[in-house]
């Protein structure tokens, strides 16, 4: 058979399957663009787990009318213009290829307006690779992208969604892990047009163990430590689970390089060896956790949809995670708890 082009359709539904996985996966790049973008409130509506809709709604800097039909088509961002910016990347989107991926599979409309332009502006594809021109729309300033009938022109791909239920449980939980990164911004949730939750900002730590609270259950604040290390260009803040709050799976684990979450084999070693003479076997600790670094210390750019990092000194950052969560557990004992606002430890 002759080597030959693939068409620019079929291009992007084989990104697609690399970068939508399910519903969820499309919150995650849709909620990651408008946390780009500047927004201090997004709002996430979803019908029918995300299978006839998903549509999420920001406040923040647009797009410019002129690049609309451009961020339908793939590797066209406005993140990154060259190598020595994806070497320091520090958004969370950087391929281009989420809103082609997306719109490749479904019924997709944005509709947006930029900061400094008078009137909005829309732009919808139907799964096709070609687009209508952009037509005028009234729309505050901020993005809002509706996905109807995801996969509706893949029917493989749609057999493998799950009930309405369980997409949309995966749903959830992936607007939990972003609202956990960003207490800078306001977050809401509805499914089916009820109200799952509204998360207000929470610019201090009381509010921000609030929002933990809502998120993780207060059971889980009630026994939390609060950290704040830093050390060499490494930061190291979050909260902690006393061993006594321990886990059957690891379930309740949340770790951000940079304010992306990712699901590092070196971090959860360095994690699991600083418990490993507190926990039992089998059982698992609970943590939501921020390691900040500089971009050029870590690779973000290993996997197509950003979930693993690889760290440039994979030793340094091991060593520091494992010393700082040793030495925190160390210093906490039964009876004992750290003052969250001062860090220091007082009997109880």
């Amino acid at each position: 058979m002759r080597i030959q082009a693939l068409p620019a359709q079929l291009i992007n539904q084989i990104a697609a399957g690399e970068v939508v996985e399910r519903p969820a996966s499309v919150i995650k790049e849709l909620v990651e663009n408008s946390l780009d973008a500047g927004a201090t409130r997004i709002d996430v509506d979803i019908e029918q787990g995300g299978g006839k809709l998903i549509r999420v709604r920001d406040n923040g800097g647009g797009i410019h009318p002129e690049d609309l039909r451009l961020a339908l088509s793939r590797h066209a961002t406005s993140k990154i213009a060259s190598l020595e910016e994806l070497e320091r990347v520090s958004s969370m989107g950087f391929r281009g290829e989420a809103l082609p991926s997306i719109s490749s599979v479904s019924r997709l409309s944005i509709a947006s307006r930029a900061t400094g332009q008078e009137g909005g502006w829309s732009v919808s594809s139907d799964g096709g690779d070609q687009f209508v021109d952009p037509v005028p729309s009234a729309h505050p300033q901020g993005t809002t992208v509706e996905v109807r009938d995801l996969f509706y022109n893949t029917p493989a791909r749609r057999k493998f969604m799950r009930t309405e239920k369980t997409e949309f449980g995966h749903i959830e939980t992936q607007l939990k892990r972003l609202a956990l990164s960003r207490f800078d911004v306001s977050f809401s949730l509805s499914h089916n047009r009820k109200e799952v939750f509204t998360l207000p900002l929470a610019s201090q730590i009381l509010e921000q163990e609030r929002r933990l609270a809502g998120l993780l259950g207060a059971s889980f604040l009630e026994q939390v430590i609060h950290l704040d290390r830093d050390q060499a260009g490494l930061a190291l803040r979050g909260w902690v689970a006393r061993p006594v709050f321990s886990r059957s799976q690891a379930d309740m684990q949340y770790f951000y390089v940079n304010g992306r979450m990712v699901r590092d084999k070196l971090v959860t070693h360095a994690v699991r060896q600083a418990f490993q003479d507190v926990l039992f076997h089998g059982r698992h600790p609970a943590y939501v956790l921020y390691l900040d670094l500089d971009p050029l210390q870590v690779d973000v750019n290993v996997h197509p949809a950003k979930h693993e990092v690889r760290f440039r000194d994979g030793r340094m950052v091991h060593g520091f995670i494992y010393s700082t969560l040793h030495k925190l557990l160390a210093e906490t004992r039964p009876g004992q708890e750290i003052d969250r606002s001062t860090g220091e430890i007082r009997q109880v």
